[in-house]
């Protein structure tokens, strides 16, 4: 009964983490901490494992329609792979309680994200900094006519922001994207949509990087690990196929309530409440 509730679990956070443009993390993890009572560094080991389930599926159609530059991809993966190690091996020597500060404080941030969203419907402009992170990985587009590995620029710069996305990944169990899609949109001088692909093909390969250290700190059950995963994978196709049809505005402003109250009921375990 219990892998039922933790597929459901990971069937929930897929579905609607495809519908809001979210990683399955910021729904799998408080749900693991707050229901399941589990330690916060097992949560994270297997959202880590969902994110690679959500990814493996993801990069297969990236790749078949040439929405994602792989090039990009396996260059800036030196730097989210080194990272996702290192925050992997830190968030063992980190705190519950700090981890959970850590998570409250991204929740947060997500949820002010979804509310500029809500509130701004406008068209997206070139310049327009918001509006990245949101980008939809279910839109139909490919690498954009003119666009080359050898346009891209401040190559250094974009490695260094890659390495502070994989440290995010591995440290809190998300995908970075929050990172990424920002950094070769605004830095690099990539198309907003081939860097939302980009992102979304690379971060299976960083969350394995994670999910290894975890997996060898002992911090990931296979009993719980599974069902999430398989419940992601699903809830990310559904999601994606639902995402067209429905809607989101007002789910956006429901989630925006609740993550804030589950970011406050975090910060309260981080700060020993």
């Amino acid at each position: 009964m219990t892998e039922f509730f933790l597929f459901m679990t990971g069937l929930l956070a897929g579905s609607f983490g495809a519908l809001l443009g979210l990683g399955g993390g910021v729904i799998v993890i408080p749900v693991l901490t707050m229901l399941f009572n589990l330690p916060i560094h097992t949560a994270i080991g297997v959202s880590l494992i969902g994110v690679i389930a959500t990814s493996t599926g993801a990069a297969v159609v990236y790749v078949r329609e040439g929405k994602a530059d792989i090039r990009l991809g396996m260059l800036l993966e030196l730097g989210t792979t080194a990272g996702a190690i290192l925050g992997a091996v830190t968030a063992g020597m980190v705190s519950s309680k700090a981890l959970y500060l850590l998570f409250a404080i991204l929740l947060l941030y997500n949820s002010y994200s979804m509310y500029r969203k809500t509130e701004d419907t406008g068209a997206v402009s070139p310049g327009d900094a918001s509006r990245p992170v949101a980008a939809s990985a279910t839109d139909n587009y490919s690498v954009e006519d003119g666009y080359s590995l050898d346009k891209v620029r401040n190559v250094p710069r974009g490695l260094f922001f890659s390495l502070l996305a994989g440290v995010m990944s591995g440290l809190l169990g998300v995908g970075g994207g929050l990172i990424k899609i920002p950094v070769m949109y605004l830095l690099m001088g990539v198309p907003l949509k081939v860097a939302a692909a980009t992102s979304n093909f690379m971060i299976g390969v960083t969350a394995t990087a994670g999910a290894v250290i975890y997996y060898l700190n002992g911090d990931i059950s296979p009993l719980v690990a599974v069902p999430v995963a398989l419940g992601v994978f699903a809830g990310a196709m559904a999601g994606s196929w639902a995402n067209a049809r429905i809607s989101t505005g007002l789910l956006k402003k429901i989630f925006v309530a609740v993550f804030v109250y589950v970011a406050v009921q975090m910060a309260l375990k981080g700060l020993g409440s």
